[in-house]
């Protein structure tokens, strides 16, 4: 029996319920989350254990989920907004690129398993979820003199030490409880591939959202507080704090350039480098175990949409040049005439009026 939900509720309910394999459901972030909202909750079976039970005691947090997973798909279409795959979120494609081991697919497990934790995270700090808060520092050493601070009035704070040069400093403030966040990201987008142990997508999928995890879990950086009079220093309160979540899409993006083929070894058990004299891949390392299609023209059956009529750069020699995006078939020199909003002005209180101005600009459009 599951509890009644809200229509708004349900939708972000639709994340958790894409068929097969657990990707699937991080595209449900697009046009699919809003199609079919009143079917989500009634199919709780096809949920893990935990899963379920959050889906009728704890919709909120599954709420924080599906915010998560937009996130992440956000952050995925930036990354890849001048490549060839652009990270679409066509339904019927996307899906195609999901059930490979290639690249693309270690990308979006990674950053939605990140987006997921940083979101969860997030609402810990804001007051959101009732079932975490803020981060416990009584236990933890205390802070190191960071490079540079600012100073600030009142704070309070909550365990205390001293350091060098007459310092004061206290643990305090809000820091990100991200170990909670964590979990929760680790319950929701690893429950689906724990069944078959022996299973090498299995352990590739689990190693990629375990990266992605790791690209906010292990870059949490303090921000300090100065208090005393006159802009003394004389104590400083430090929190800790998620990395803004373009800096793990920077991150993750180096770790997709510099991904490692893998294959599975003989105990089923276990995955091997392919290839001589290179390194096993490291818990932050995206992995894959198949080649890239060249996404160069539309093939349903690859999920590929082609790069026909894509914007490039004609005078860029990297991947978002025309030579590279158009795969070689050449481009053509477009004139569009657009308006936006100009010489806008704010009038005493509160509209901001603006006038509108045709603007011309030339694009590259590939052939």
């Amino acid at each position: 029996m599951t509890v009644p939900l809200s229509r708004i509720q349900l939708a972000l309910f639709f994340i958790l319920l894409c068929p097969v394999n657990i990707i699937g459901l991080w595209w449900a972030v697009g046009s699919p989350l809003v199609m079919d909202p009143n079917s989500i909750c009634r199919k709780t079976k096809r949920l893990a254990g935990k899963q379920a039970e959050l889906c009728q005691t704890q919709p909120e947090i599954v709420s924080e989920v599906a915010k998560g997973a937009r996130l992440g798909v956000r952050e995925c279409q930036y990354q890849f907004r001048y490549r060839r795959w652009n990270c679409t979120s066509h339904n019927k494609y996307f899906g195609k690129i999901l059930q490979q081991d290639i690249r693309e697919t270690a990308f979006v497990y990674a950053i939605t398993a990140a987006g997921v934790t940083h979101a969860v995270t997030q609402a810990c700090s804001m007051g959101d979820l009732l079932q975490c808060g803020c981060e416990a520092t009584r236990s933890r050493a205390p802070p190191r003199p960071p490079s540079s601070s600012s100073s600030s009035s009142s704070s309070s704070s909550s365990s205390s030490s001293s350091s060098g040069e007459g310092v004061k400093w206290e643990w305090g403030g809000c820091g990100d409880d991200v170990e909670f966040g964590y979990e929760k990201s680790k319950q929701f987008m690893d429950a689906k591939r724990r069944r078959g142990k022996s299973d090498i997508r299995a352990l590739i999928d689990l190693h990629n959202n375990e990266a992605g995890r790791l690209a906010v879990k292990l870059y949490m950086r303090t921000e300090c507080k100065c208090h005393g009079l006159s802009g003394s220093c004389t104590l400083r309160t430090c929190w800790k704090k998620m990395p803004h979540f373009r800096e793990v899409g920077d991150r993750l993006l180096e770790r997709f350039n510099g991904a490692s083929k893998v294959m599975g070894g003989n105990d089923g058990k276990t995955l091997i480098p392919v290839g001589q004299n290179i390194k096993p891949p490291d818990k932050q390392d995206l992995i894959y175990s198949a080649e890239s299609p060249d996404f160069c023209l539309a093939n349903r059956k690859t999920g590929s949409l082609g790069t026909r009529g894509r914007m490039c750069n004609s005078t860029a020699m990297d991947v978002s040049g025309c030579d590279l995006l158009c795969c070689e078939r050449g481009f053509r020199e477009e004139t569009v005439v657009f308006e936006e909003n100009c010489l806008c002005r704010f009038h005493w209180c509160c509209v901001v009026q603006c006038k509108k101005c045709s603007v011309r600009k030339e694009l590259s459009l590939c052939h």
